[in-house]
């Protein structure tokens, strides 16, 4: 640090001797060859690449209230009971449905009594008018010297009315009969659905526990608040509850600010360790990147790169690692023994091309650079600088215009 100052006073004297008088300073690094390390950091958690849902039992949309449950984090065995519910809901329309049916059977034996009393009046009826027809049907047909004239008018009259009573009633009956099973059917079609409320609400009742489909650690499913289910949480049925993560696949997601993330790919190697955990360690790559980043909440407009590494099994069995922990982890891009680099904030665009300005003789040029990595504050130089090179970090006027007076370091 010494030599540093030093070597800048003695740009300031050089400066000032030879270059126009003015009021601008010149920040100013020179290049110098040596070990490049360029790394990103970032968080995030480890988790399954495969993993085993388990759904909250029931029919879906029907509310459960969580009477007892696994802690986060349980290993489980096969068969082993992870959450029990309660379903007062369920219950409730239970019963609801077996009033329903037992009201159904009453209405539907009201009208099936309803039914036979019309028919009976009915039968009662079309018997009496057929009895009345015949005796009609005999005087009409009788000879005018049995009976006087008037009383075979008569008899002729009756019969043409009791013709048309029978077939009123016999049309009456038919009405009767069609319209008692349409009533009958739709009381029916209320029993089955009564029925159907019925058997569901009792295989909600039933399927009030849930168990481990295999072994595995119990991984508690967070909802859109960030919070896991707890014993008294009202849910429903068919979300998801918990996950059986398969312990044998095992990768931490990070989250890299995407400012910092530049030039990060598949392939990086990567140092994990769990929080607080800086032991702990384990070397991978980078076996995933998104292609764009992204917002991780409404409230932090800060936009981040994921990206996921996988642990090794056996890494994880060493250090009882489970799937939920927060995981720290850096991102190699760049590890040369030898190599030169500038500050970002020393390049300028010029088209596809990136130039430094440098200060040769007392004046100020511009370099065309080929870069190579680019981290979050500086780049690797492949060609256009060399070692010696003073580089400008802020941009001075037009180009070959004498420097500043003043050397900052």
């Amino acid at each position: 640090m010494s030599r540093r100052i030093a070597w800048l006073a003695c740009a300031t004297l050089a400066l000032a001797g030879c270059g126009k008088p003015d009021t601008a300073r010149v920040v100013l690094e020179r290049v110098h060859a040596g070990p490049l390390d360029f790394v990103v950091r970032g968080e995030g958690e480890l988790r399954s690449a495969k993993s085993t849902p388990l759904l909250i039992p029931g029919q879906v949309f029907t509310t459960r209230q969580v009477a007892w449950m696994l802690p986060d984090g349980s290993p489980v065995t096969k068969g082993e009971l992870v959450a029990r519910f309660s379903a007062e809901q369920s219950r409730q329309d239970l019963d609801q449905a077996e009033i329903d049916l037992e009201r159904n059977l009453l209405a539907r034996a009201a009208k099936q009594a309803e039914l036979d009393d019309k028919r009976g009046q009915l039968g009662v009826d079309l018997t009496q008018v057929a009895g009345q027809l015949a005796i009609a049907h005999r005087y009409a047909n009788a000879s005018p010297e049995a009976m006087a004239r008037n009383d075979i008018l008569d008899a002729i009259q009756d019969a043409n009315y009791l013709t048309v009573r029978q077939r009123i009633l016999e049309w009456r009956e038919q009405q009767s009969g069609v319209r008692g099973k349409a009533e009958l059917a739709v009381l029916d079609a209320q029993h089955n659905t009564y029925a159907t409320v019925a058997d569901q609400k009792k295989a909600d009742l039933d399927a009030l526990e849930l168990h481990a489909p295999h072994d595995g650690v119990l991984v508690l499913e967070r909802d859109w608040m960030d919070q896991v289910p707890h014993v008294g949480s009202r849910l429903f049925a068919g979300d998801s509850f918990a996950s059986l993560p398969d312990l044998s696949r095992l990768e931490v997601q990070l989250a890299v600010p995407q400012i910092e993330a530049q030039g990060v790919q598949v392939g990086d190697a990567v140092e994990l360790h769990p929080w607080g955990e800086p032991a702990q360690k384990v070397a991978s790559r980078l076996s995933w990147v998104a292609a764009a980043a992204q917002s991780r909440s409404r409230q932090n407009p800060v936009k981040y790169l994921m990206m996921k590494a996988s642990v090794p099994a056996e890494v994880a069995r060493r250090y009882g690692w489970t799937p939920g922990q927060r995981f720290v982890g850096t991102v190699v891009l760049l590890h040369a023994d030898k190599g030169l680099a500038v500050p970002n904030v020393a390049l300028a665009s010029d088209g596809d091309a990136s130039t430094v300005q440098v200060l040769a003789d007392g004046r100020v040029e511009r370099r065309t650079l080929q870069l190579g990595v680019r981290g979050s504050s500086r780049s690797q130089v492949l060609s256009g600088l060399h070692e010696g090179d003073e580089v400008l970090l802020g941009q001075s006027g037009s180009d070959g215009a004498p420097a500043g007076k003043g050397v900052a370091p």
